[in-house]
């Protein structure tokens, strides 16, 4: 998705273009508030697609994708369908293939219903959004939150979630800042770029030092060889393959992955799905489960598909990006032995 809007932004470019007009419609719309529910989201990801982003403009928001197949038929259009949306292991086909009929069922006019709800919401976020930014005025000056502030208002784990995400903390950390109001001082809660030290009467945010910080490297759809932080050959296959049992070796379904893939350090608040499971678990506790000493914890890489876990590299792959029967291509990732 990233390499596509980045196409689209040099064609602009080159075309002296205002802006860059694609063809998202109103069902679009009520998928992605869908999809942002179920994966959890702010109140910012229920409001569905926005009209207008920069450059990119949607102006078929408010049609349906009935509306424009009438429209092509109507006008004998020629057109082209992609038949991956028929794939329903990818989480939106899913919603919109199996869940979004059932929900019709129920309420025949759930799309219209949805999308007048994103719509409320759009409104109900820039009220939220000129709150929030009052209240923080109120109590976050120079990295400091005034403890005795935060809890006076109406929803101080809101107010924590707001001022901490831009700065790199997860909601789980985040859910445990907010628990540790009362607690005694001196807790520490480690995110990316920074830390909160629960002090006595104030949450201090206090930057890590270079050395420290959440460093992330891309592995783009193109690479073939990385070397740092780990070294990697990284080769995408057609099936059939032949799978090899190693925990250096990564098999994972090409068609459900979004690159670029990212490689960083694990933080508290991470989970997947172990292969073979069926249900999360973080990875904290899989790492208690394994004995794992501190600095082996401290040395774990993980491999990402957006936000979504495909690999503790070098240990256990997630469930979810496993190959299949109905698996075309592989990305395979031999890792070299006795790195992780």
């Amino acid at each position: 998705r990233e390499l596509r809007y980045e196409w689209f932004e040099i064609i602009r470019q080159q075309q002296d273009a205002e802006a860059i007009a694609v063809a998202h419609h109103r069902d679009d719309s009520v998928e992605t508030l869908l999809l942002n529910l179920i994966r959890g989201t702010g109140i910012r990801g229920l409001s569905g697609i926005s009209p207008r982003k920069g450059r990119v403009v949607r102006p078929l928001l408010g049609v349906t994708r009935t509306q424009i197949e009438h429209y092509i038929v109507e006008r004998a259009i020629p057109t082209v369908f992609d038949s991956s949306n028929h794939d329903d292991r990818f989480l939106r086909n899913a919603l919109r293939l199996r869940v979004i009929p059932l929900l019709e069922e129920l309420n025949p006019s759930v799309r219209e219903a949805i999308h007048r709800t994103s719509q409320h919401l759009a409104e109900a976020e820039k009220v939220y959004r000129n709150a929030i930014a009052a209240l923080s005025a109120d109590l976050f000056h120079d990295g400091r939150i005034d403890i005795a502030a935060l809890k006076q208002s109406p929803s101080p784990r809101a107010l924590l979630f707001e001022i901490l995400t831009p700065l790199g903390f997860n909601p789980s950390v985040i859910g445990d800042i907010a628990e540790s109001l009362d607690a005694t001082p001196g807790k520490q809660f480690p995110g990316a770029q920074h830390r909160v030290l629960k002090d006595r009467d104030a949450l201090l945010i206090i930057p890590l030092a270079a050395e420290e910080q959440q460093v992330s490297f891309a592995i783009h759809a193109d690479t073939t060889v990385l070397e740092m932080p780990l070294p990697m050959q990284i080769l995408s296959l057609e099936m059939p393959v032949t799978i090899e049992k190693s925990k250096s070796m990564l098999y994972a379904d090409q068609e459900l992955l979004h690159f670029p893939l990212l490689l960083r350090k694990w933080q508290p608040g991470d989970w997947f799905i172990p292969f073979g499971m069926k249900g999360r678990k973080k990875l904290s506790d899989y790492f208690t489960d394994r004995k794992m000493s501190l600095y082996d914890k401290e040395e774990v890489w993980l491999l990402l598909s957006g936000d979504e876990v495909v690999w503790i590299v070098g240990e256990r792959p997630d469930d979810r990006f496993r190959v299949t029967n109905q698996t075309k291509r592989v990305l395979h990732i031999h890792l070299e032995q006795g790195k992780r």
